[in-house]
């Protein structure tokens, strides 16, 4: 992206001047129109992030566009069914340039435990997905980070998909990490 440079003097007497993909970059982070595809369950979970306790509208994505021509983060939450698919596909299609995907949940990221002949192995086997949120379902602090995320990489200007990082290692993957990084002689 474009560097910010000041120019006549220190920063506070002086002007900015930077190139003009960083301010969009920038102006688009702050500004997300979101379109809720919610199917299964997930969904509960997801809208408690609009709720007054985690405020998703402090960071510029408050207000669900349902039309996803006006929205340009596509929501994926909870399962998708084999009829679903090309439904999904069609409203991806619709969503203008720049779009991102959030795959929100275990079944929207792989499928979740419906693993047969219905439901699709996850979105990313119809459309491009930006973040992972893993969990059944996820905490809604998990959706913030993933908006934190997708903030992240907008800025950057940045499209490989990322994975919602657990906030707590399970004890037993500590023991794992543990046993597994202690050389042995």
């Amino acid at each position: 992206m474009g560097e910010l440079k000041v120019l006549g003097g220190s920063q506070s007497d002086g002007f900015f001047t930077t190139k003009f993909e960083a301010l969009l970059a920038w102006a688009r982070k702050y500004s997300l129109f979101q379109y809720p595809f919610a199917t299964a369950c997930c969904g509960m979970e997801f809208m408690a992030t609009a709720a007054p306790r985690y405020d998703i509208a402090r960071f510029g994505a408050e207000a669900p566009r349902f039309s996803p021509r006006q929205s340009d983060v596509l929501w994926v939450v909870g399962t998708i069914s084999q009829r679903q698919g090309p439904v999904l596909k069609r409203i991806y299609e619709q969503m203008t340039e720049p779009k991102w995907v959030v795959a929100f949940g275990t079944c929207a990221s792989c499928g979740g435990f419906y693993d047969n002949y219905t439901t699709i192995p996850g979105c990313d086997k119809i459309i491009p997905v930006d973040v992972y949120i893993p969990g059944c379902p996820p905490r809604p602090e998990a959706v913030l980070d993933a908006l934190m995320l997708l903030m992240e990489k907008i800025q950057k200007g940045n499209r490989e998909p990322v994975t919602v990082p657990p906030r707590e290692v399970p004890e037993l993957a500590k023991r794992r990490a543990a046993r597994g990084g202690k050389v042995q002689s």
